[in-house]
């Protein structure tokens, strides 16, 4: 059997991932990597082709002639998905398409009656590894569909769907892919090479805006540690990079496994490793000794679920007080070294323009050395949509497409969807202004940060200058939504 993965071209609208950074799917390459090896998998992360999608998906299909296509997508790319399961379809009819991830999981029945449902033959419900190789299997003959759990198929054109399977051991998985199957390159953060890798699935928080139990449900499962640093070893010497991304939910719950970790990469003497991790507030905050460890191994970055700095809104997103955890979490990496990336989100009921602008201050107040700045996003299935829309509080229910985290789909009880969209912009422009990077920053990367700060930064600057001369802050930011509005629009998708 021949098996191509493709995961979707869509990016957030944000300079920092349109060019500053493009990450390999990690999903897809995990996927493929456990589909037994008397196939062929082959991989395509059309984030790398974005410009040219219907050309270049012509090309690689007639070559490679696959059996069975595999799309990854979340909520907000959906929308291309189908436009590419449609395009697929006409170039190879006989092609079978199966689709997974998160949105695939939680909207399985919702998709298995819609229209588009023509243009998809299957759908894995959960972690793909195991269902995907029993499905390529089953195409060839050596297993039976009916017994697969976690897939949804299709008998007599209407789907099926089989039990959910049991969460896997991690203790089994294959490495992901990452060499010449992988049929698309270039990936890197600020043009230095990156690789992802995982080392636990799962969070045991009970966040209500999130829909990952919905995934994995509520719970925490490791990888052992001889298996990350294989796939550590992996990166680094067969792959010649330094820079990962390490993808789990929230790696830090369990700090007595980060310290072993730490100390096995340690003991690995990897020189000038650079990692880069999701935590949360509490454990970053009360277990300095972790933090000490993780940055003698080399985390470099952490991004931080701060959230919000209202602890009214912390109790609405299922989040507690973490507001003196915020600090503390950013005090401690501070301390050893490692840079803070700072998740903000706005959008909440009793959110007004006041205290989006005192969100932004509080976030200042703590500094932290950058942010990543979303909206609250009524995601299918969340205990948070469920709240809103009891409220009456959601404005986009069905256009997936704007589910990425930059659209206001909600109104506030004092804001409508589009006064919050716009206090949303507004605020981070006055109170966070442009990005000055910090010390770690400046001396992990030298050149680009003074590219940033003597080149780009004042570019934009006079830029923006002449566009505020003309049409003032709601001129800029009209300009800015129309740009929004093109980035994921893909011209060549159009008639599907």
């Amino acid at each position: 059997m021949k098996v191509l993965l493709i995961s979707m071209p869509d990016v957030v609208p944000i300079i920092i991932h349109e060019t500053a950074v493009h990450m390999p799917n990690h999903g897809i390459a995990s996927v493929g990597g456990n589909i037994d090896d008397d196939h062929q998998v082959f991989l395509i992360d059309l984030i790398r082709k974005r410009r040219s999608i219907k050309k270049y998906l012509t090309k690689m299909v007639g070559r490679i002639q696959p059996d069975l296509i595999g799309l990854s997508a979340m909520a907000w790319q959906y929308d291309t998905c189908i436009k590419i399961a449609h395009l697929l379809k006409e170039i190879r009819p006989q092609v079978k398409i199966v689709i997974g991830g998160y949105h695939a999981t939680l909207m399985a029945e919702e998709i298995a009656e819609s229209p588009e449902s023509q243009w998809i033959d299957f759908i894995i419900r959960g972690e793909g590894e195991e269902c995907c190789r029993r499905l390529v299997n089953a195409l060839a003959g050596r297993d039976d569909l009916t017994a697969i759990p976690g897939l949804s198929y299709k008998r007599d054109g209407i789907f099926v769907h089989n039990p959910r399977g049991e969460n896997l051991d991690l203790s089994t998985l294959k490495l992901p892919i990452r060499d010449q199957r992988r049929l698309t390159w270039g990936y890197h953060i600020i043009y230095s090479k990156i690789e992802l890798m995982e080392t636990s699935r799962g969070c045991t928080r009970s966040c209500n805006f999130c829909s990952m139990k919905h995934m994995y449900g509520r719970t925490f499962r490791t990888y052992p540690i001889s298996r990350v640093l294989e796939d550590l070893d992996d990166i680094y010497f067969k792959r010649k990079t330094k820079w990962v991304f390490i993808t789990d939910d929230n790696m830090v719950l369990n700090p007595g496994r980060v310290v072993e970790l730490c100390d096995a990469i340690i003991a690995r003497k990897y020189q000038g490793l650079n990692l880069v991790v999701q935590a949360d507030c509490i454990s970053m905050a009360t277990n300095e000794p972790m933090v000490a460890k993780m940055a003698q191994a080399g985390f470099r970055s952490v991004f931080l679920g701060i959230e919000n700095g209202s602890k009214k809104n912390l109790s609405d997103a299922g989040k507690g007080d973490i507001v003196a955890a915020s600090r503390k979490a950013t005090e401690n990496c501070h301390k050893y070294g490692m840079m803070v990336i700072g998740g903000l989100i706005f959008g909440f009921p009793e959110d007004d323009a006041d205290s989006i602008r005192e969100n932004y201050e509080f976030f200042v107040s703590i500094g932290a050395d950058a942010s990543y700045c979303q909206i609250l996003t009524p995601y299918p299935k969340t205990g948070m949509r469920q709240n809103l829309l009891e409220q009456g509080l959601i404005d986009n229910q069905e256009d997936y497409k704007k589910y990425s985290g930059l659209w206001a789909n909600v109104r506030t009880k004092y804001l409508t969807a589009a006064q919050l969209q716009y206090q949303f912009w507004l605020q981070r422009q006055e109170v966070l202004g442009w990005w000055n990077p910090p010390a770690p920053a400046r001396k992990q990367g030298r050149l680009w940060t003074s590219i940033w700060r003597f080149a780009f930064k004042p570019f934009l600057k006079l830029h923006y200058w002449r566009i505020m001369r003309k049409g003032g802050w709601e001129g800029r930011y009209q300009r800015e939504v129309q740009r929004w509005e093109r980035i994921n629009t893909f011209k060549d998708l159009a008639g599907y």
